[in-house]
Protein backbone atom coordinates (compact mmCIF):
# COMPACT_ATOMS: atom_id res chain seq x y z
CA UNK A 1 0.00 0.00 0.00
CA UNK A 2 1.55 3.25 -1.05
CA UNK A 3 2.19 6.06 1.59
CA UNK A 4 0.81 8.76 -1.00
CA UNK A 5 -2.28 9.10 -2.79
CA UNK A 6 -2.25 7.60 -6.45
CA UNK A 7 -0.98 9.62 -8.78
CA UNK A 8 -3.32 9.67 -12.08
CA UNK A 9 -2.76 11.17 -15.58
CA UNK A 10 -5.50 12.35 -18.00
CA UNK A 11 -4.48 12.52 -21.37
CA UNK A 12 -6.63 13.98 -24.70
CA UNK A 13 -5.35 15.81 -27.26
CA UNK A 14 -5.96 19.55 -26.83
CA UNK A 15 -5.93 19.63 -23.19
CA UNK A 16 -8.95 22.15 -22.88
CA UNK A 17 -12.21 20.08 -22.00
CA UNK A 18 -12.56 16.15 -21.25
CA UNK A 19 -8.87 15.87 -19.30
CA UNK A 20 -9.62 19.31 -17.44
CA UNK A 21 -13.02 18.00 -16.14
CA UNK A 22 -11.79 14.52 -15.43
CA UNK A 23 -8.81 16.18 -13.01
CA UNK A 24 -11.54 18.75 -11.33
CA UNK A 25 -13.62 15.36 -10.78
CA UNK A 26 -10.82 13.03 -9.40
CA UNK A 27 -9.19 15.56 -7.53
CA UNK A 28 -12.77 16.66 -5.97
CA UNK A 29 -13.83 13.26 -5.07
CA UNK A 30 -11.10 11.26 -4.85
CA UNK A 31 -9.32 13.96 -2.54
CA UNK A 32 -6.82 12.28 0.01
CA UNK A 33 -6.76 9.02 -2.05
CA UNK A 34 -5.89 10.26 -5.45
CA UNK A 35 -3.97 13.78 -6.95
CA UNK A 36 -4.93 14.01 -10.73
CA UNK A 37 -3.33 15.94 -13.58
CA UNK A 38 -4.21 16.44 -16.85
CA UNK A 39 -2.05 17.11 -20.27
CA UNK A 40 -2.60 17.11 -24.11
CA UNK A 41 -0.34 15.88 -26.75
CA UNK A 42 -1.08 18.82 -28.91
CA UNK A 43 -2.57 21.20 -26.31
CA UNK A 44 -4.84 24.44 -26.97
CA UNK A 45 -3.14 26.78 -25.16
CA UNK A 46 -6.36 27.69 -23.40
CA UNK A 47 -9.23 25.91 -21.26
CA UNK A 48 -12.06 26.17 -23.13
CA UNK A 49 -14.50 28.60 -22.05
CA UNK A 50 -17.36 26.78 -21.50
CA UNK A 51 -15.07 23.82 -19.24
CA UNK A 52 -14.48 27.06 -17.18
CA UNK A 53 -18.09 27.68 -16.58
CA UNK A 54 -19.34 24.78 -16.27
CA UNK A 55 -16.78 23.71 -13.35
CA UNK A 56 -16.98 27.10 -11.80
CA UNK A 57 -21.29 26.66 -11.91
CA UNK A 58 -20.64 23.33 -10.00
CA UNK A 59 -18.41 25.02 -7.09
CA UNK A 60 -14.92 24.07 -8.70
CA UNK A 61 -12.31 26.13 -8.33
CA UNK A 62 -10.78 27.04 -11.97
CA UNK A 63 -7.20 29.02 -11.09
CA UNK A 64 -5.24 26.10 -11.19
CA UNK A 65 -6.09 24.91 -14.31
CA UNK A 66 -4.09 25.43 -17.81
CA UNK A 67 -3.65 23.78 -21.17
CA UNK A 68 -0.56 22.09 -20.72
CA UNK A 69 1.56 19.28 -22.94
CA UNK A 70 2.06 15.81 -21.58
CA UNK A 71 5.97 16.52 -22.05
CA UNK A 72 5.97 18.45 -18.72
CA UNK A 73 4.81 14.76 -17.06
CA UNK A 74 7.88 13.23 -19.00
CA UNK A 75 10.14 14.88 -17.77
CA UNK A 76 12.57 14.37 -14.95
CA UNK A 77 10.79 15.86 -11.36
CA UNK A 78 7.70 15.16 -12.85
CA UNK A 79 5.10 13.21 -10.97
CA UNK A 80 5.68 9.15 -11.52
CA UNK A 81 2.06 8.00 -12.42
CA UNK A 82 0.06 5.22 -10.81
CA UNK A 83 -2.51 4.92 -13.36
CA UNK A 84 -2.92 7.12 -17.03
CA UNK A 85 -6.06 7.33 -18.72
CA UNK A 86 -7.08 8.83 -22.35
CA UNK A 87 -10.44 10.80 -22.74
CA UNK A 88 -9.97 10.83 -26.55
CA UNK A 89 -9.82 8.48 -29.25
CA UNK A 90 -6.44 10.48 -30.71
CA UNK A 91 -4.66 10.85 -28.40
CA UNK A 92 -5.44 7.12 -27.34
CA UNK A 93 -4.46 6.32 -30.76
CA UNK A 94 -0.84 8.28 -30.63
CA UNK A 95 2.95 7.10 -29.24
CA UNK A 96 2.84 8.67 -25.70
CA UNK A 97 5.52 9.37 -23.70
CA UNK A 98 7.19 6.87 -21.63
CA UNK A 99 6.00 6.49 -18.23
CA UNK A 100 8.32 5.40 -15.39
CA UNK A 101 7.01 3.17 -13.46
CA UNK A 102 5.05 1.25 -15.85
CA UNK A 103 1.29 2.81 -14.61
CA UNK A 104 -1.85 1.27 -15.55
CA UNK A 105 -3.60 2.56 -18.70
CA UNK A 106 -7.11 2.02 -19.96
CA UNK A 107 -8.92 4.46 -22.77
CA UNK A 108 -12.01 5.71 -21.55
CA UNK A 109 -12.86 7.72 -24.56
CA UNK A 110 -16.08 10.15 -24.38
CA UNK A 111 -17.37 12.47 -26.99
CA UNK A 112 -15.67 15.82 -27.19
CA UNK A 113 -17.57 19.11 -26.14
CA UNK A 114 -15.60 20.90 -27.57
CA UNK A 115 -16.80 19.99 -30.89
CA UNK A 116 -20.03 20.98 -30.09
CA UNK A 117 -22.40 23.14 -32.13
CA UNK A 118 -25.58 24.82 -32.09
CA UNK A 119 -26.87 27.36 -29.41
CA UNK A 120 -25.39 28.45 -26.30
CA UNK A 121 -27.66 25.93 -24.66
CA UNK A 122 -26.84 23.23 -26.91
CA UNK A 123 -23.07 23.60 -26.57
CA UNK A 124 -23.41 23.84 -22.37
CA UNK A 125 -25.57 20.52 -22.73
CA UNK A 126 -22.67 18.86 -24.30
CA UNK A 127 -20.42 19.93 -21.43
CA UNK A 128 -22.63 18.65 -18.97
CA UNK A 129 -22.81 15.29 -20.68
CA UNK A 130 -19.02 15.00 -20.57
CA UNK A 131 -19.21 15.95 -16.92
CA UNK A 132 -21.98 13.29 -16.27
CA UNK A 133 -20.25 10.55 -18.14
CA UNK A 134 -16.80 11.20 -16.94
CA UNK A 135 -17.75 11.17 -12.89
CA UNK A 136 -19.71 8.16 -13.33
CA UNK A 137 -16.50 6.91 -14.50
CA UNK A 138 -14.12 8.07 -11.75
CA UNK A 139 -16.63 7.41 -9.05
CA UNK A 140 -16.55 3.65 -10.03
CA UNK A 141 -12.74 4.28 -10.02
CA UNK A 142 -12.55 5.68 -6.99
CA UNK A 143 -15.02 2.61 -5.15
CA UNK A 144 -12.39 -0.05 -6.90
CA UNK A 145 -11.06 -1.92 -3.61
CA UNK A 146 -6.83 -0.69 -5.53
CA UNK A 147 -4.92 -2.46 -3.13
CA UNK A 148 -7.19 -6.23 -3.56
CA UNK A 149 -6.79 -6.81 -6.59
CA UNK A 150 -4.46 -7.69 -8.94
CA UNK A 151 -2.82 -5.80 -11.74
CA UNK A 152 -4.95 -7.95 -14.64
CA UNK A 153 -8.05 -8.10 -12.53
CA UNK A 154 -7.41 -4.27 -12.16
CA UNK A 155 -6.67 -3.84 -15.89
CA UNK A 156 -9.94 -5.53 -16.90
CA UNK A 157 -11.87 -3.60 -14.44
CA UNK A 158 -10.63 -0.17 -16.16
CA UNK A 159 -11.04 -1.36 -19.50
CA UNK A 160 -14.77 -2.25 -18.75
CA UNK A 161 -15.17 1.06 -17.18
CA UNK A 162 -13.90 2.78 -20.67
CA UNK A 163 -16.54 0.35 -22.50
CA UNK A 164 -19.15 2.21 -20.38
CA UNK A 165 -22.90 3.59 -21.73
CA UNK A 166 -21.73 6.82 -23.30
CA UNK A 167 -17.87 5.85 -24.81
CA UNK A 168 -16.66 6.77 -28.24
CA UNK A 169 -17.11 3.91 -30.87
CA UNK A 170 -13.14 3.35 -30.70
CA UNK A 171 -11.42 1.62 -28.47
CA UNK A 172 -7.85 1.81 -29.52
CA UNK A 173 -5.02 -0.02 -27.36
CA UNK A 174 -4.46 3.15 -24.86
CA UNK A 175 -0.25 4.47 -24.54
Amino acid sequence: MPDHPFNVLFLCTGNSARSIIAEAILNRIGAGKFRAYSAGSQPKGRVHPETIRLLEGLGYGTSQFRSKSWTEFAEAGAPLFDFVFTVCDSAAAESCPVWPGQPMTAHWGIPDPAEATGAHAEIAFAFKEAYRLMNQRIGIFTSLPLHSLDRLALGNKLKEIGRMQGATGKTPEPI
